[in-house]
């Protein structure tokens, strides 16, 4: 099964928006999925900059941009990706 990447951005806007929590992210995933999830923290996915993408913070789950993310969200998010084929990869 291919890894699913969580790429974080720990941009400014995105770390004071709430994506400094999402650091913590692997703490709080079911152990049977953390062997099976890569979690990156990206210097800035470049998403909120005309705002078309939502808002802050952002995270790239399996190729897929999500916004307003929140630590719960990004758990269910990714619990549905392992249910899938894991996604695309992204580099940050």
């Amino acid at each position: 099964m291919p890894r699913i990447l969580v790429e974080i951005c720990c941009g400014t806007t995105c770390h004071v928006m709430g994506g400094a929590e999402l650091e913590e992210l692997s703490e709080h995933l079911p152990p049977e999925l953390l062997d099976q999830v890569e979690i990156t923290a990206c210097h800035c996915l470049g998403l909120c900059r005309d705002g078309a993408f939502g808002r802050a913070p952002f995270v790239r789950i399996a190729g897929r941009a999500f916004d307003r993310m929140t630590l719960s969200r990004a758990v269910e998010l990714i619990v549905a990706a392992a249910r899938t084929d894991g996604g695309d990869d992204h580099v940050c």
